[in-house]
């Protein structure tokens, strides 16, 4: 398998001057660890972390003041650091150095060594340097528990059928979010985020009318807004108990 078969291709990102405050709301809104930051045309730029909310001055958290660092370096270093302590725009405190990108025709197990080796949690997938999606931990968890290992590689059918599902739905006010598609021989499994169980079903039945699908697998997790509780599908709440 390589990355564009289980990479999600709907990246939530931001821009240099997206307030650090809507970043963060949009971390915990998705449930997402980090974000990638894009131009105005898509070209990646950079990526905002857990991380880069670590250290910073509203929670008292901002790195002690070193002044004999100061007295050796200078005081180009305490600069930037309290730019990205203090600084109110994603710009100022995302990474820049060091992103770890991949292709789309990369295959899963040199993907899966990168992530390793540099011991990240994503790969932003890029194509001629313009962000066309993301493979996360999760994304390669789901394709394991997902897809069977005695079952050949995906064909170019079953790409296309892929492709299909994801606009199918999409396009939809109701889709859930982190959406996950995996196909292999005709049979789709859908993975993410419900925050309404009425979703489950018109997700279902929108993978279903694609032509080319034989069977479609659950396992969308609903997440309770209220308590932030969140529950498997039925079908893999079911599987769990006969195992």
């Amino acid at each position: 398998m390589r990355a564009h078969q289980v990479m999600t291709r709907k990246v939530i990102s931001v821009k240099v001057d997206t307030p650090i405050i809507e970043a963060a709301r949009l971390m915990l809104q998705h449930h997402v660890s980090g974000l990638p930051v894009v131009d105005d045309t898509g070209g990646l730029l950079g990526i905002i972390s857990e991380s880069d909310f670590m250290r910073r001055s509203e929670i008292g958290t901002q790195g002690p003041c070193i002044r004999w660092l100061d007295f050796l370096m200078g005081p180009g270093k305490s600069a930037v650091e309290f730019v990205r302590e203090s600084g109110r725009k994603v710009g100022e405190i995302m990474t820049r150095d060091a992103l770890f990108t991949a292709t789309e025709d990369m295959p899963l197990d040199e993907l899966v060594g990168l992530m390793g080796r540099q011991n990240v949690k994503r790969l932003l997938v890029v194509r001629a340097d313009k962000l066309v999606g993301i493979v996360t931990r999760s994304d390669l968890l789901r394709a394991v528990a997902s897809l069977a290992r005695d079952v050949p590689d995906p064909t170019a059918d079953d790409d296309h059928i892929r492709k299909r599902v994801i606009s199918s739905i999409e396009k939809n006010e109701w889709q859930p979010a982190q959406l996950g598609v995996a196909v292999r021989d005709g049979i789709v499994n859908l993975s993410g985020m419900i925050t309404d169980e009425r979703f489950r079903q018109a997700t279902i039945v929108a993978a279903e009318n694609v032509a080319g699908v034989k069977l479609v697998h659950d396992h969308l997790y609903f997440l309770d807004t209220v308590s932030g509780i969140s529950f498997r599908s039925p079908e893999d709440e079911g599987w769990s108990k006969a195992s």
